[in-house]
């Protein structure tokens, strides 16, 4: 048998109930990891810890919604009462929108901050209050290319780019430690969400990229779930262990 790469790892990994989230589950759990899974709906998510337990593997899921302060403590609560420790932070849950800026009202402005950007702080901010007593631990942020190349909706891709800086900000606050904080950025990847924004169906629907298209260009075919989850074992890992600050665009070249 092949050496396990996160073999006695615990990690933490939001909106993981469908898409990149499940894949990146499913690939830790393979590669030894305990996983602490939470997503807002039970049934899914149950789906993807039985289909990990099926396997002899060590899984968990949390309902919770990243925007609620609490529900961010249960999560690290439930990790460290069933496994004992948090050594991986993977920051995957967000909203995909299309919302052009002057569709954009405050309550969904605000609704997609708090997700998107408010999520990945909170339990940054809960995840170090493991990491930094032991000095150690790994904190991946799930970013876009619209972090840089913002064709999506208004909101949608302020707060990827916002993702990107926090990255950079936290390694930098971390920098002195052994506790190191990257991003991946996928480009355009086969899940339901993005199958939804190419049908315009996300909220906001098509209307925005008749403005983008002008600047996006996909060569090239699209990327899978696992190709992103690939990038985040690498950064788990000891491969990845003097990557820093760094957001990895995994886009097939579409983005370049």
């Amino acid at each position: 048998m092949e050496q396990q790469m996160l073999k006695d790892k615990v990690a933490i990994i939001t909106g993981a109930s469908y898409g990149m989230g499940r894949t990146m589950a499913e690939l830790f759990a393979d590669e030894g990891a305990a996983v602490v899974i939470t997503a807002r709906h039970a049934e899914q998510l149950n789906e993807v810890v039985d289909g990990i337990r099926a396997k002899g593997e060590k899984a968990v899921g949390v309902v919770a919604d990243v925007c609620s302060t609490e529900d961010t403590k249960k999560v690290f609560e439930t990790a460290m009462k069933e496994f004992g420790d948090v050594d991986i932070l993977i920051n995957n849950a967000g909203i995909g929108e299309q919302k052009m800026i002057d569709e954009t009202d405050d309550e969904w402005m605000m609704y997609v901050m708090n997700t998107n950007l408010g999520g990945p702080m909170r339990y940054i901010r809960e995840a170090l209050k493991i990491f930094l007593p032991k000095n150690d631990g790994v904190i991946i942020n799930i970013s876009s290319v619209n972090g840089t190349r913002p064709f999506c909706g208004a909101t949608y891709a302020s707060t990827k780019g916002a993702i990107n800086t926090l990255t950079k900000n936290v390694a930098m606050r971390l920098i002195d430690t052994n506790i190191r904080c990257n991003a991946v950025a996928p480009g355009a990847t086969v899940t339901p969400a993005h199958l939804a924004n190419k049908a315009g169906e996300q909220p906001g629907g098509a209307e925005m990229l008749k403005y983008s298209g002008h600047f996006v260009y996909f060569p090239g075919p699209e990327c899978y779930p696992m190709d992103q989850a690939y990038a985040c074992l690498y950064l788990a890992s000891k491969m990845g262990r003097a990557v820093r600050g760094q957001v990895i665009q995994v886009c097939n070249g579409a983005f370049l």
